[in-house]
């Protein structure tokens, strides 16, 4: 059930449209990931844009659409949650509900068990509501 088919469309396009980021010098270097580092460097080639061929840097220009932003890849809204109060102010046609990391098992169950009935979409569960340890 994807909700907001449009915008992710639209997001995927202008996605499509723009250079693929990679960190500098890593097709050089093993040791290096291809995971974007901004070049920090005084010198730095790929910062000053010296020589051409030498991969785009991030920049503001190359966001996605304003409407699409924030959307987890199912479309709805991703919200984080500490306890009910939260979920209380949240719509499940529109909104899903990511819990924070400090909220634990306890809590978290009673706040899985309250989404499920209100038909929220849960993006990291993390807990069984039928199979209870304690």
């Amino acid at each position: 059930m994807t909700i907001n088919k449009e915008l992710l469309a639209k997001r995927e396009e202008i996605k499509g449209h723009n250079p693929d980021f990679i960190r500098p010098e890593s097709w050089r270097y093993v040791r290096l990931q291809t995971n974007w580092r901004k070049p920090k460097g005084i010198d730095h080639h790929q910062r000053k844009q010296k020589s051409r061929g030498r991969p785009g840097l991030v920049k503001v220009g190359y966001g996605g659409p304003k409407e699409a932003r924030g959307l987890h890849p199912s479309g709805f809204t991703d919200n984080l949650v500490y306890n009910l109060n939260d979920l209380a102010k949240l719509d499940p046609k529109k909104d899903g509900v990511r819990f924070g990391h400090s909220v634990g098992t306890r809590k978290r169950k009673e706040i899985v068990i309250k989404a499920i009935e209100s038909k929220f979409k849960i993006f990291n569960a993390r807990v069984s509501v039928s199979g209870s340890k304690s």
